[in-house]
């Protein structure tokens, strides 16, 4: 417990990692789905089974990582290893998964279930030791909120990058090669998504490396003792706030998930403007959809910003319940905007991301707050166990977001690269608007249960300072 010190470069390795996750994450979320069914042909329903199938998997897949990563034992800590050890198939998958190769509609769907379930394996390497390191590198409450805070800003700002490069980067490298199609030579856009991708998948992994050599691990159990995997679980299971943060987080994941995957739909079917702005002094060009991500990528951080100050104000649970209730209530008004309201479009989406950018650092801080909540009433800490099952309700509830889209297109009656009918531009609204503040709404009605305020939550940090001083006094 030596040199509690976590230094500003310190802060922005850690945040980092999350940047390289987001990379990917931004492109699934947003453009996977789009990917799949315009690009790959592949049917919007078997897309969303697909989705369920590979995500329920690689959910499950999250405390098995987990309980390895609190086994794992190295002159670099439990959790930094992973970063290192799966960084390059985190960058090659990623490229795998975006590459489109020549077969036939069996052929390539079972292609995209093998590429994306193994990306999603390797996604689980790194995602869940990174999530733990959260609860080691300081056992100062405030401390981790701001290395949240860190970890949330570089995240938007990886999916920032992202967003901003993969359409230019599609572009560029897909004129390289042109494509015979009915309407003449088209550049080849199968091509520009795997190299666009690839270049992306470098900087990830960059990231990556960068977060293993500037974090260390700094917070140890109590006591030694290797804990038995049933006692672990049986701690999680009686860990009543950790559920209930299990059942919001889900819900949040649904809210955002199903608006990030529907927005290239609702702009290319739906909106009625060019398919490129021109940004005037600035120069060059951007296109509609872009625009719209980005401004919530940006809207995010500033919601991000606009979290700590809120926060250490009034309260976490406090924050994070008026942002989640005033995004359901924004997200019900989006539904009214017709089809060239531009400008009133973008200004709820920038109210909308600055509310959802503000509950996730907050979220992750509070699993940490469950760890120690958790350690304090047994005595044993599995702070990987926890971050990795928080990790698997997260991508329970993008899994459910990303399956309910595809299905929702497919019964709403979508037909890519179509004209669409009134009842497939209604529902492609509806995704934007009002399936978003259901999910809104339930993680509202789990959050209000949430026991732990901060007196609380410093009461635990105390408790837990002076077991750990008592177990250095006599050597344990």
């Amino acid at each position: 417990m030596k040199d509690l010190h976590v230094s500003f470069r310190e802060k922005c390795g850690y945040g980092l990692g999350d940047a390289a996750s987001n990379i990917f994450w931004k492109l699934f979320s947003m453009y996977l789905l789009f990917f799949y069914t315009d690009i790959f042909g592949l049917p919007a329903a078997a897309v969303g089974t697909m989705f369920l199938v590979t995500r329920i998997w690689d959910a499950l897949i999250d405390p098995v990582v987990g309980v390895m990563a609190d086994r794992t034992q190295t002159r670099w800590g439990k959790f930094r290893p992973y970063l290192l050890w799966f960084l390059v198939p985190f960058g090659v998958l990623g490229v795998l998964t975006f590459t489109t190769p020549d077969f036939g509609p069996i052929g390539k769907l079972v292609y995209a279930y093998i590429t994306y379930s193994l990306m999603m394996m390797v996604y689980s390497l790194v995602n869940v030791p990174y999530a733990s390191l959260l609860g080691v590198i300081s056992p100062d409450t405030k401390v981790r909120t701001t290395l949240s805070s860190f970890r949330m800003v570089f995240a938007f700002g990886g999916g920032i990058l992202s967003l901003v490069l993969i359409e230019p980067l599609v572009r560029t490298f897909g004129s390289l090669r042109e494509v015979a199609t009915a309407e003449g030579p088209v550049p080849d856009q199968q091509l520009g998504w795997s190299a666009g991708v690839a270049v992306l998948a470098l900087v990830a992994m960059l990231f990556l490396l960068c977060t293993f050599l500037w974090t260390r691990e700094r917070v140890r159990p109590v006591g030694e003792q290797k804990n038995a995997l049933r006692d672990d679980i049986r701690d999680l299971f009686r860990n009543s706030p950790w559920w209930i943060l299990l059942g919001s987080g889900i819900f949040v994941l649904i809210f955002n998930s199903v608006r990030d995957g529907a927005a290239v739909y609702y702009f290319k079917y739906f909106v009625d403007a060019p398919s490129q702005l021109d940004l005037g002094w600035i120069g060059g060009s951007v296109t509609l959809v872009t625009l719209y991500l980005v401004l919530g990528q940006i809207a995010n951080i500033a919601g991000i910003l606009l979290m700590a100050p809120v926060a250490n104000r009034i309260g976490k649970k406090r924050t994070y319940l008026g942002a989640m209730l005033l995004a359901g209530v924004l997200s019900v008004v989006f539904y009214f905007m017709g089809n060239d309201d531009i400008v009133p479009i973008l200004v709820l989406q920038v109210l909308i991301s600055v509310c959802a950018g503000s509950v996730m650092p907050l979220l992750w801080s509070m699993y940490a707050d469950t760890a120690d909540y958790s350690e304090v009433r047994t005595g044993r800490r599995a702070t990987g166990l926890i971050f990795s099952s928080s990790s698997m309700s997260q991508k329970f509830g993008w899994t459910l977001g990303g399956a309910l889209t595809g299905w929702l297109l497919s019964w709403f009656g979508f037909e890519a690269n179509q004209v669409q009918s009134e009842g497939a531009l209604t529902g492609i609204r509806m995704m934007l608007s009002i399936l978003p503040a259901a999910g809104a709404l339930f993680s509202v009605l789990f959050l209000l249960f949430y026991p732990l305020n901060e007196r609380r939550v410093e009461e635990i940090g105390r408790k837990l300072e002076a077991a750990r001083a008592d177990a250095a006094r006599f050597g344990n």
